[in-house]
């Protein structure tokens, strides 16, 4: 998680000659982000003709023209664009699940804001400000089970489990369920990303319809016996068409929404609540000034957020003849926003490759995006933060990172950033009680 680079020549090499899909890449993107910047804010790289727009100000641009710069890149995704195709045993094994319909993250206005509108119910302002307590509960509980050993690894024994138990109880999944949860989430990412081998993209497709069939099975019975919970909103709630009639969802419709709630919902959430952690251990004066200030915390989080970036790429793709930061695109033009590079931009956050949990405009970052495509679930995402970084402060102390942090591996993933594992020890007192 070093900000400096230790790819061959990513320094110097022209633009053109760096393999942006690679995972050396993914482990040093930011001195390549900052040259990008500086050089061609709006970059098109020759391997892939893929246009890279890189700037606060021009990703802004291009957000506030959904109709121009559309997120109907769908079929891309189903299709592996970023990999190179699927081949046909993904095919034959996918075939026996459903096909997801563009609704939220690949689906434009006036399609993408009635599917937003619906799912939306669940993660109000008043709803997610009453959760203190539920999610104080939970951390604690996550915490006890690991405080006894001085060491935990913060990935697996602390940040997955939190948005996930949070989203499975919000979507009326049982808890008991969570490692299969987990291994679904990972197989949307990991297919998401774009980036990985043959085999892990069968095991990818064979988790997919398994969740697939799990999901269409919850729904059946939330049918006939409904909880509070998302799932029992969505079969019971009416779709309203262009036209003003209304229906129930199918089967295609629930999946890709269930299945957007439970990935946005946990892994860009896992990443940060483990990134912050390495922040504050790597940060040692800004650990102290959260420390002795908690109201800080709020902020904290907000300059991890813009520092990571969990979402540090999304595709658009163009519908018509434009320009973009000067470089012509054309009608079906793929574009990938690198929010991970417009959070750095120096122009907008200055010095902003350094750490600073005071930035008086930290909360203007893009890792919930903007626009129409503003992350549902932020509100949801802080609540989690702000709630867990007190109470890890609080209860385990002399936190010390295990390893190198240079020899830190990302997960293989061309959108998500965030570290596979985080490793340290601690010290603690046990409660008498």
């Amino acid at each position: 998680m070093s900000t400096s680079s230790t790819q061959p020549n990513v320094a110097t090499c022209p633009l053109h000659e760096v393999n942006t899909f690679s995972a050396e890449f993914r482990q040093h993107p930011l001195d390549f982000y900052r040259r990008l910047r500086e050089a061609a804010p709006a970059f098109r790289d020759p391997k892939n003709n893929v246009v890279y727009v890189s700037t606060y100000d021009l990703l802004m641009e291009v957000l506030a023209k959904p109709k121009i710069f559309s997120n109907r890149f769908g079929a891309q995704l189903r299709a592996g664009a970023a990999g190179g195709g699927m081949s046909n045993e993904e095919l034959a094994i996918l075939a026996k699940g459903w096909v997801p319909k563009d609704t939220m993250l690949t689906a434009d206005p006036p399609l993408h804001t009635r599917y937003k509108k619906l799912a939306g119910k669940a993660f109000t302002y008043k709803k997610v400000i009453g959760m203190n307590d539920y999610c104080t509960e939970i951390i604690n509980d996550l915490i006890d089970a690991f405080l006894a050993e001085g060491r935990c690894e913060r990935k697996a024994q602390f940040a997955n489990l939190l948005p996930m138990y949070v989203i499975c109880d919000a979507l009326g999944f049982p808890r008991a369920d969570r490692t299969r949860f987990k291994e679904w989430s990972d197989a949307f990412t990991l297919q998401l990303g774009g980036v990985v081998d043959l085999p892990t993209r069968i095991w990818c497709a064979e988790k997919i319809v398994e969740a697939q069939h799990y999901f269409v099975a919850v729904c059946d019975a939330k049918r006939t016996t409904p909880g509070e919970d998302i799932c029992s909103d969505l079969v019971q709630t009416d779709l309203e068409e262009e036209d003003g009639s209304t229906r129930k969802l199918d089967n295609e419709e629930l999946i890709s929404i269930i299945q957007q709630i439970l990935v946005a919902g946990n892994e860009t959430t896992s990443h940060t609540l483990t990134t912050g952690i390495f922040y504050l251990l790597t940060h040692p004066e800004q650990k102290a000034r959260l420390e002795a200030n908690p109201s800080l915390t709020a902020n904290f989080v907000e300059e991890t957020l813009r520092m990571l970036t969990p979402t540090n790429n999304m595709w658009r793709v163009v519908t018509q003849d434009t320009e973009v930061g000067g470089v012509p695109v054309k009608e079906g033009d793929l574009l990938l926003l690198r929010f991970g590079s417009a959070n750095r931009d120096d122009a907008k956050f200055p010095n902003g490759d350094h750490f600073e949990i005071g930035r008086d405009n930290a909360k203007e970052h893009l890792a919930f995006g903007a626009g129409v495509h503003l992350c549902l679930g932020q509100q949801l995402a802080r609540k989690e933060m702000q709630t867990a970084f007190p109470i890890v402060l609080e209860r385990l102390k002399n936190m010390r990172l295990v390893g190198d942090p240079d020899e830190f591996r990302y997960v293989p993933s061309i959108l998500l950033r965030g570290v596979e594992r985080l490793e340290f020890e601690f010290e603690f007192e046990f409660d008498p009680a």
